[in-house]
């Protein structure tokens, strides 16, 4: 586990998991002082700060907002994962999991004011101008987005892969014989409410395995795999398959993952070589 430094009050945060009787904030805060979320919170907060913007702890703390510094990933999905390792024998019955600049960027106050109080599963996104294209990407509701499932990400250079090269390959990875999808049905920004008996239907291991899976670098952002996961993240909280063995024993986990690099980084090679050859192809007869 990484190491962070404290600057909380732990007693204060699992007497709030015990004994609140609304649900359960857990924020990832990056470079903004969320004054405006944390109205909807009162004390049922925990807030782990990422932020490389040197001001913000001291503005945290001058708002009176308890938080802990953690190591940026470059995404949220982490941050969670990790919350769940820690407390994963005392989780709150009901939590938020959010960014600490969710409201604004991925859904407006008028949404979140109607649904922070749910106490169901809750995809935590709406954006009324988003630009829907038949057979590509859509709205399926006002706070529901569907999009073609093919791994387009993955070939963006500023968010490299090393493990996984499309999003099919690790949920076979992670699950026995799952369908593979036609569409990623999913809140962008990975922003939900979720219960705790859809967190502890995996194990410690599990979260932890994920994690190593989509935070071995930051170059120059977070890796390819953070947005399968983030596609992911309604299938890991809902979905009913088998979890294969190795996603919940460490040994076992990392010879597999191993396995998996090699076979990317193989399957790249092919590429490269493949465009290669089809550019010597189109140079020569351009040439003659």
């Amino acid at each position: 586990m990484m190491n962070y430094v404290v600057k909380l009050d732990w007693k204060v945060i699992e007497a709030n998991i015990m004994n609140t009787s609304k649900n359960f904030f857990v924020i990832d805060n990056f470079n903004t002082v969320p004054v405006e979320l944390l109205k909807y919170c009162g004390d049922s907060y925990i807030l782990y700060d990422a932020s490389i913007d040197e001001s913000i702890p001291k503005k945290l703390e001058e708002n009176s907002i308890r938080y802990t510094k953690i190591p940026r990933t470059g995404h949220n999905i982490s941050t969670y994962f990790r919350f769940f390792v820690e407390y994963y024998d005392n989780l709150p019955e009901v939590m938020v999991l959010t960014k600490g600049h969710m409201i604004g960027r991925h859904c407006s106050e008028e949404f979140f004011d109607r649904v922070c109080n749910n106490t169901w599963f809750t995809y935590l996104y709406e954006d009324k101008t988003v630009l829907q294209k038949a057979g590509i990407n859509f709205l399926i509701t006002e706070n529901i987005y569907a999009e073609k499932n093919n791994s387009w990400y993955v070939k963006s250079k500023e968010h490299p892969h090393e493990y996984f090269d499309n999003f099919n390959r690790l949920l076979k990875f992670i699950y026995k014989n799952p369908i593979e999808p036609e569409y990623c049905v999913f809140a962008p920004g990975g922003c939900y409410i979720v219960l705790k008996d859809q967190v502890l239907k995996n194990s410690k291991e599990f979260y932890n395995n994920l994690n190593k899976i989509m935070t071995y670098d930051l170059n120059p952002n977070f890796p390819s795999e953070a947005h399968q996961i983030e596609r992911m993240l309604p299938i890991i909280f809902s979905s009913n398959y088998e979890v294969n063995s190795w996603m919940n024993n460490e040994k076992e986990f990392e010879e597999r993952l191993s396995h998996e690099k090699t076979i990317t980084r193989m399957n790249d090679e092919a590429e490269k070589s493949l465009k290669r050859r089809i550019l010597k192809k189109i140079s020569s007869r351009n040439f003659n």
